[in-house]
């Protein structure tokens, strides 16, 4: 099982990272991505992901735009030349909290979206509350061939289907799910299908039902699963299979 989308560098794990890691592999997660979000942040995903086998991101958060610097491509190039740097992100807009301005959002998003470009590394990213001008953005510098995943994905159908069907995005699918407020989501999850999702916790945040309320860790991830299988009335083990494959294809993988 492979957790898209988890922060296990945070400092919420500092006192007990290695147990952790240890629960998450007796729930059979054998694979993880650790994002980062913004410079120092990626360094400690990426010590994170060499102390334990696992892959990074590289990214500067909507959020932290405000403090990115002016040439985005030369600060990522030394991260970027650690081979566990499998991605870039998470990026993208946030215009629920605006943490930083608009515009710097914008241009930080655009610089990294061109990284991945010329680097043919896929994209994590983040969207609150800013759909239009994030689709906006998409469409100008999200280019044929390039991989990416809406991570958190909460949407609606149309855009679950603008995101899959226009710019051929996984949906990365976590807790939520399982929300008894989110039917949207679950009925977005219906339309696109299990070939658009891969599986994330986002942890330490947003832990699934019956978690709610704890600290999230990359084992919940196999609740998500539960309930992903659960929505799409399919066999588990075949929604674990698909997911799994779809995350080793957007990261460009190697099958275990």
């Amino acid at each position: 099982m492979i957790d898209t989308h988890c922060h296990i560098h945070d400092k919420q794990y500092d006192e007990d990272r290695d147990a952790t890691m240890a629960r998450a592999r007796e729930r059979g997660v054998d694979e993880l991505v650790t994002v980062g979000c913004d410079l120092p942040d990626s360094e400690r995903a990426l010590a994170a992901a060499a102390r334990y086998g696992i892959r990074a991101s590289v990214g500067i958060h909507p959020h932290e735009a405000k403090d990115a610097p002016d040439d985005v491509a030369a600060a990522f190039a030394p991260l970027l030349a650690d081979p566990r740097a499998v991605a870039i992100g998470e990026t993208g807009m946030d215009f629920y909290y605006n943490h930083s301005p608009r515009d710097a959002q914008e241009r930080v998003m655009r610089a990294q979206l061109r990284i991945a470009r010329e680097r043919d590394l896929p994209v994590i990213f983040h969207q609150r509350d800013a759909h239009d001008d994030f689709v906006r953005v998409l469409r100008e510098e999200f280019g044929d061939g390039m991989r990416g995943v809406i991570h958190c994905f909460t949407g609606d159908t149309a855009q679950a289907k603008t995101f899959t069907e226009e710019f051929g995005l996984y949906l990365g699918i976590g807790g939520v799910l399982t929300f008894k407020t989110a039917e949207a989501l679950r009925d977005a999850v219906r339309a696109v299908g299990i070939a658009s999702i891969v599986l994330e916790t986002d942890c330490p945040y947003l832990a699934p039902i019956p978690m709610r309320g704890k600290r999230n860790e990359p084992a919940f991830v196999s609740y998500t699963h539960a309930k992903l299988a659960e929505v799409l009335e399919a066999d588990p083990a075949e929604v674990l299979a698909q997911t799994d494959r779809n995350a080793r294809t957007l990261f460009r993988l190697a099958a275990r």
